[in-house]
């Protein structure tokens, strides 16, 4: 990251605040039409809209880092667990290499010689190091300490806003799965960034990413975890199951096979009473001669047409049970969260400006 002070602040502020609306208004459109159903085999949108993330949130950090400059342990050429010994050589060598007298034709020679210089006195005073390599340049230019309740009070401000805009994000049925993701992530990041800044000295192995800060770590992670949350919420909407519509889709096709049969009873019952009043082959005489000693405690539906409208009677209340079922879920109120969605933007931008005034 960068050495320069101007870098911080504000404009860090700034930049969380453009890529937050940059992953929802363009990130998070881009990739819903990349899993829209019927677009791609579904196992192919899953890939192509990981990759797809994947890709843009590698470009932006880079073009990010890229504009930031190299932080002073890249600039020097040393790593952070240089010795002050090591650190004075590559300075003595990178100030003979770089002094303006020996670089006449080179207009910036004398800014680059100044910001080794001071990437040199800042790694040479242990203190401001570990000032550096805990919160950057900014930290430096404000001459900041760790300071235990500080820490966790900006730490609990960070993330219960962040907290808050990913819980209005995913609200709703549809984004359960984006929910449990996205707070799984926040929580394991809350878990590194503590273990990053409580430990003394760096937590990281002297192999992995020598030359990078515990500032630069909790940076990228703060950088990443919009492109996280908004592919999340993409793909956990492609991966919902609405049950409640697959359940009102039962409930119709049995209200509607329900209808079927009651059509067809009635045919059957208009036939058996046509039957009967012709006396046809004395069928009906046989059931009424059967129905003539009733059992005790029976009605006396005990008829071809008696038992056709018990039937009858049971499925039109089967069907009746069936038609407020779906009454109920088509009148079932959805909860809209276009309110909460613009009032959590205008939360995140008063946020933004008051912490960072």
């Amino acid at each position: 990251m960068s050495d320069d002070g101007n870098n911080g602040g504000g404009g860090d502020d700034l930049s969380g605040l453009s890529g937050f609306f940059f992953y929802v208004f363009i990130v998070h459109p881009a990739t819903a039409w990349i899993l829209r159903p019927g677009r791609f085999e579904r196992k192919k949108s899953i890939v192509y809209a990981i990759g797809f993330l994947a890709l843009l949130a590698a470009v932006k950090t880079g073009m990010e880092m890229q504009a930031k400059g190299p932080n002073h342990y890249t600039l020097l050429g040393v790593n952070r667990n240089s010795s002050p010994l090591d650190i004075k050589r590559a300075y003595k060598k990178l100030s003979l290499q770089l002094h303006p007298d020996k670089n006449p034709n080179d207009p910036l020679a004398s800014e680059k010689f100044d910001r080794v210089k001071k990437a040199y006195d800042v790694l040479m005073d242990m203190e401001f190091r570990e000032v550096y390599n805990k919160f950057g340049q900014d930290g430096i230019n404000s001459n900041k300490r760790f300071d235990e309740t500080q820490f966790f009070i900006e730490l609990g401000v960070f993330y219960v806003t962040w907290g808050i805009m990913a819980y209005v994000l995913t609200l709703g049925k549809r984004s359960g799965l984006a929910r449990q993701w996205t707070f799984t992530g926040l929580i394991v990041m809350l878990v590194v960034e503590i273990s990053i800044m409580t430990s003394r000295g760096n937590p990281f192995p002297s192999w992995f990413f020598p030359q990078n800060t515990e500032y630069e770590a909790v940076w990228l992670l703060h950088t990443l975890f919009p492109a996280f949350m908004n592919g999340c919420r993409s793909i956990g909407g492609y991966l919902y199951v609405d049950l409640e519509a697959q359940t009102r889709q039962l409930l119709l096709a049995l209200q509607e096979q329900n209808k079927d049969v009651l059509l067809v009873l009635r045919d059957v019952q208009i036939g058996v009473q046509n039957i009967q009043a012709t006396g046809g082959g004395g069928g009906g005489n046989r059931f009424a001669n059967a129905s003539a000693v009733p059992p005790v405690g029976a009605v006396s539906r005990v008829t071809p047409t008696g038992k056709i409208k018990e039937l009858q009677e049971r499925l039109q209340a089967s069907n009746s049970t069936v038609q407020q079922a779906v009454t109920q879920l088509k009148s079932e109120n959805k909860s809209n969260s276009n309110f909460g969605f613009y009032a959590m933007i205008l939360g995140y931008v008063a946020f933004s400006y008051i912490f960072s005034s």
